[in-house]
Order: structure tokens, then sequence, then C-alpha cells
């Protein structure tokens, strides 16, 4: 599949996959000064470019597995979305939850992309929904083990 990517800023790295395996591609943050992350806050970080998703599939942004278990930076919607009509920038909302700053280098991979195809619902309004055996039971519900 081919994706157009349209570079927004002069230093924005274009995502790239880092093995022949891997199910996301890695984003960066733009090449320049580093952005400090304070404890607990929120910093968005600009990616440098916007991308044309093909219709019928979506860009979900997911944490770096290293970078959140090592450093405590993790996207705080904890998975963004990239609808296939949106052409603005694309950026990053990343969340600090140590209990010091964290420093981010430009450059630096912050989170990944992958490009995943969805189902469009139609939802309509039903008096009675069909019974299972789980029934209402929620959070918890169906135990530990």
């Amino acid at each position: 599949m081919q994706v157009k990517i349209k570079r927004l800023n002069e230093n924005a790295k274009i995502p790239t996959y880092a093995t022949d395996f891997s199910a996301g591609a890695d984003l960066y943050s733009m090449v320049g000064p580093d952005v400090t992350v304070e404890a607990h806050r929120t910093v968005l970080i600009p990616l440098g470019f916007a991308v044309e998703i093909p219709e019928g599939y979506m860009g979900l942004i997911f944490a770096r597995s290293g970078l959140a278990s090592k450093r405590g930076l993790a996207p705080a919607n904890k998975v963004g979305v990239i609808d296939s009509d949106y052409r603005g920038e694309c950026m990053v909302a990343l969340h600090n939850h140590t209990d010091a700053p964290v420093t981010v280098e430009g450059g630096e991979r912050i989170a990944q992309l992958a490009i995943v195809p969805f189902l469009k619902a139609e939802f309509f309004e039903a008096e009675e929904l069909s019974d299972t055996v789980r029934g209402e039971g929620g959070f918890g519900s169906t135990g530990k083990k």
C-alpha cells in the first residue's frame, strides 16, 4: 500500500519501519530543539507532515513500548486516530507519567503509526438486544483467571 506524505517542515522525518515485520511505522519528533515534558504533563509534539490515509483505512498512533516502559512517555489519549479525510499536520500528545521531567531529543522516535482497515457501522435504535450468557456483566465480571 502506498500512502502519500506531505512534508510541512523541512526538519520533519518521514515515518519508517524498524524491521521488515514491524506493524507500526516509527514517528519522529521534528529535528531541532529538544522538548522537555514536565512530570505528569502533556506536550503536543508536531511531526511536521500531513498524510493521506486511503479511504476505508485509518491511522492509529500507538506508544513505542521502550519509550513508555523505560522513560514513562506515552500518547496522552492512549491511541490517536487519523481519519482518511484529515489533511492537517500530524501530532502526538505525549504525556509524562513519571515524577521527573523527561527530555525528548529532536528527531527521536516518539510513537508508532499503524494503517488499519475499518468497517463503518450503521447505528439504529432498538427496543431489545439479544440475550447472551454474559448479559449486563461489565468491568471484571468475567473473573481474573
